[in-house]
């Protein structure tokens, strides 16, 4: 049943835990944006089945990189939560590969870059925004002392929206299209 009735009071229940909380709570605001950062990854893995890029002698291919970061999400939800559940440092280093080798490919970046170059690299930047603020969510329920994560898990949120950038810019620089620079004026 996608239904129980149990939240039409404005509450909800999360991993392993008998009471129920608000659902405008600092947690449940955390859950939130990490379920729409991983709902936009969705989207960003459709439009780019298919799709792949040369780093280092490898093949990576888009929707296959974005699918483990929907899993780690998911690790990363568990455990704010409440669950024991916590993003190991593995993962950590695979996204700071990925990112160090697109950043080989790329012209180095001296400015900031006006979104949407092409439709994928606008999908990413836009998942890259969900990102940071999923976790300024993580960090502020964190801060309030509603949740305890671990120094990997911020770790891999943090290099999250770096990836996502990668991304975008990788994107871009396969279709050929130039990233256009803020004129300021």
């Amino acid at each position: 049943m996608l239904y129980t009735r149990k939240g039409d009071d404005g509450t909800t229940k999360t991993f392993g835990c008998n009471q129920r909380i608000s659902k405008s709570s600092a947690v449940a605001e955390a859950l939130g944006a990490l379920d729409e950062t991983n709902s936009f990854l969705g989207l960003a893995r459709a439009r780019t089945e298919g799709k792949s890029f040369d780093i280092e002698k490898e093949k990576m291919n888009f929707a296959e990189i974005i699918l483990e970061v929907q899993q780690n999400l998911f690790i990363v939800q568990a455990e704010v939560a409440g669950s024991d559940k916590t993003i190991t440092q593995d993962k950590i280093k695979k996204v700071e590969y990925i990112v160090d080798e697109i950043e080989k490919v790329l012209p180095p970046i001296k400015t900031f870059f006006i979104s949407g170059a092409t439709k994928d690299g606008a999908v990413f930047d836009i998942t890259r925004t969900l990102a940071r603020r999923a976790e300024r969510r993580v960090i502020a329920a964190k801060e309030e002392g509603k949740i305890t994560v671990s120094a990997e898990t911020l770790q891999y949120l943090n290099r999250l929206s770096s990836l996502l950038y990668a991304l975008a810019r990788i994107a871009s620089h396969i279709e050929g299209v130039e990233e256009i620079k803020p004129d300021y004026k």
